[in-house]
C-alpha cells in the first residue's frame, strides 16, 4: 500500500534522483533562453551571475564585452506521454467511459513553459508490454520522462507493472487534498528519472507545479527552483480537509495584497483563470475573509 506522504518529502526524494545537466560553450544566439553555467565577469566587475536565464538583454551584454559564446546548461529533453485503455485523443469521437487526453497537451506545454524541450507521445498504450516498449523507445531522448494516466486513476496499476519491470520505483501517497498516487525512480540503463502523476487533470497540473517545475528548474541549473510566494488578504472565506494539504486556484490582485479564490474549484477552467495558489495547510479547514494566507504566484495572464 502506497505510504502518506508531506509535500516537502515527496519534493526532497524527487530532487535527489535529478542532477544540473553538464554545462558547455554554446554561440550567443543558440544560448539565448537557456542558463547561465558561470559567473560572467568583465574585467574584475561581475556582470552577469550563473543560474540566470539568458535573455535577449544578456546577449546584448555578452556581445558587448567581445563574448561570442556563453557557458550554458543544455535544455532538459522531457518525454511526456499518457496511458489507459479508455483514452482517446482529442478530435476523435468518444464511446462508453471514455475520456479524451488530456494530461499530455498540459504537461507538455507547461514543460516548455520552464524552459526544457518537450516531446509528446502521441500514441496511447493501453496494455503493460505496449507502455514498456513505448517508455523503451523514448529513453534515448529523455533526461526526465512524465506519465500520467486516466481520470479515474485506472491506469496507476498498468503504469506501476510496466516501470517496476524498468528499474526501480517507488509509490506514495501525496497528502494533498483531490490528489492521488505518484511513482517516481529511475529506469533503463542510464537511470533516467521518471515521475508518474494523477490522471485528473486539476491534480496533474498542480502536481507538476510542486514537483516537476522544481525537478526541470534544478537540471537547468536555475538559480531558483520554486514559483515566488507572497502572503496576501483572503477575500472571500474557504474551506479545506483535515489532515491534508490544499491549492486552491485563485486570482491574485494586481497590487498582490489581496486574493480571490476561484469558484467552481472542480472545473478545469479554473487552472485557465487562476494566477495564484492559495496554499492551505494541514491544519486549517476554515479560512475566513481577511485571514492572511500564503499564495503561489503562477504567471500573470495578460490581454
Amino acid at each position: 500500500m502506497a505510504e502518506h506522504t508531506r509535500v516537502d518529502e515527496f519534493l526532497t526524494s524527487l530532487l535527489a534522483i535529478c542532477k544540473p545537466l553538464e554545462s558547455f560553450d554554446m554561440p550567443l544566439l543558440d544560448a539565448h533562453g537557456a542558463t547561465l553555467a558561470e559567473d560572467i565577469y568583465a574585467g574584475e566587475r561581475l556582470v552577469m551571475k550563473a543560474g540566470s536565464r539568458i535573455r535577449s538583454t544578456q546577449i546584448g551584454l555578452a556581445a558587448s564585452i567581445g563574448l561570442d559564446h556563453l557557458p550554458t546548461r543544455p535544455h532538459p529533453r522531457v518525454v511526456v506521454m499518457s496511458a489507459g485503455p479508455d483514452l482517446v485523443e482529442p478530435g476523435k469521437a468518444l464511446k462508453d467511459d471514455e475520456e479524451f487526453e488530456t494530461n499530455s497537451w498540459m504537461l507538455t506545454t507547461a514543460v516548455r513553459e520552464v524552459g526544457a524541450v518537450a516531446y509528446r507521445v502521441h500514441s496511447i498504450p493501453e496494455d503493460e508490454a505496449q507502455l514498456q516498449n513505448l517508455i523503451e523507445d523514448q529513453l534515448v531522448r529523455a533526461d526526465l520522462i512524465i506519465i500520467s494516466g486516466e481520470r479515474q486513476d485506472d491506469s496507476f496499476d498498468l503504469i506501476t507493472r510496466a516501470l517496476s519491470n524498468m528499474g526501480e520505483i517507488n509509490t506514495v501517497e501525496m497528502a494533498i487534498e483531490m490528489s492521488g498516487r505518484h511513482n517516481y525512480g529511475l529506469i533503463g540503463p542510464d537511470k533516467t528519472p521518471i515521475v508518474t502523476l494523477p490522471g485528473d487533470p486539476i491534480a496533474s497540473y498542480i502536481s507538476f507545479e510542486l514537483f516537476v517545475r522544481p525537478m526541470i528548474r534544478t537540471m537547468l541549473g536555475a538559480a531558483t527552483i520554486h514559483r515566488p510566494s507572497v502572503k496576501a488578504k483572503l477575500e472571500k472565506a474557504i474551506d479545506s480537509a483535515a489532515g491534508k494539504r490544499s491549492y486552491i486556484r485563485a486570482v491574485l490582485s494586481e497590487d498582490g495584497h489581496s486574493v480571490t479564490p476561484l469558484l467552481n474549484q472542480e472545473e478545469l477552467s479554473t487552472l485557465s483563470d487562476a494566477t495564484a495558489f492559495i496554499a492551505v495547510g494541514e491544519n486549517d479547514t476554515q479560512l475566513k475573509a481577511g485571514d492572511e494566507v500564503t499564495v503561489v504566484v503562477l504567471e500573470r495572464r495578460y490581454i
